[in-house]
């Protein structure tokens, strides 16, 4: 690991960490307390992707929408109008609606095909994204003067590598770089991330093999065809499962690094109380 010891930790003049894990078990919370201390850069994974690295499929996709409206087409074709998203740290809400949902096209689903081809571009960008931490983590030292480093992970990390390889390169270079740092829930943690993912369905990105396992399944177990998928009904119905796949990808990563609890995070108050818990960790 990149600090052998608490002592090697707390006495480091250059701090850098990732932090994973699933969505809404703290990641942003902890980013944003460090954040706002002035003394920690913090780097979205998600930010990355829509700005980079999906912000021209984005505004493409708006544009495709907005020239189906005679009133907006036109506007469109003088450029008296320009269409892009306003992607934010807080709002990151473009890429989860570009990354869409499959059904029933009457219920704003997608086709599958091009459900895959999306979720595609976004395990590509979502890599690079990745691969892009050690470049951020030097250029937040050397042109803003940050002592500190914080890389933000998109749950879906865990879907990209093979954490059980010793040479996965991904895992390799990312630890060279950053104190890797899992964030854990409980049992309690999962049903309410179920519950609260239940309530407002949003779109996610999964490991294609899973993909296709859970979709074949749904049509089975409902007979149905493609285009009679509710697409909130399915995103449901493959939550929990993803939850479930992805919980043993994680434990294989937390190796790379150190484990925390979603209870322990959820108590920080100041930056100090995070480096005395990655303290205790080591």
């Amino acid at each position: 690991m990149l600090y052998s010891s608490a002592a090697h930790w707390r006495a480091a003049p250059r701090k850098s960490v990732l932090v994973y894990g699933m969505s809404g078990l703290g990641k942003t919370h902890m980013s944003n307390l460090l954040r706002a201390s002035g003394h920690w850069f913090h780097y979205s994974i998600d930010y990355r992707i829509g700005t980079r690295y999906m912000g021209e499929y984005i505004a493409d996709n708006a544009k495709t929408e907005a020239m189906k409206v005679p009133f907006l087409r036109d506007l469109l074709m003088s450029d008296s109008i320009y269409i892009g998203s306003n992607i934010t740290f807080d709002n990151l809400a473009p890429v989860a609606t570009y990354l869409g949902k499959p059904g029933n096209p009457v219920q704003g689903g997608l086709a599958m095909a091009e459900y895959a081809r999306r979720q595609e571009q976004f395990r590509a960008s979502e890599i690079s994204a990745l691969y892009d931490t050690a470049h951020f983590a030097q250029r937040a030292e050397a042109l803003y003067g940050y002592p500190h480093f914080i890389c933000d992970s998109g749950g879906s990390i865990c879907e990209w590598v093979e954490a059980d390889d010793d040479h996965d390169a991904l895992m390799r270079d990312l630890s060279a770089h950053c104190l890797l740092v899992w964030i854990k829930g409980d049992d309690a943690h999962t049903e309410e991330l179920i519950r609260r993912f239940d309530r407002a369905p949003k779109p996610m990105a999964y490991q294609p093999a899973f993909l296709l396992e859970v979709w074949e399944e749904y049509l089975n177990k409902n007979k149905c065809l493609e285009g009679d998928v509710n697409p909130d009904d399915f995103i449901r119905f493959t939550y929990a499962r993803a939850l479930a796949h992805r919980q043993p990808r994680y434990e294989a990563m937390s190796r790379w690094g150190v484990t925390v609890t979603a209870d322990q995070v959820a108590q920080l108050k100041k930056p100090q109380d995070f480096e005395d818990l990655i303290a205790t960790c080591l």
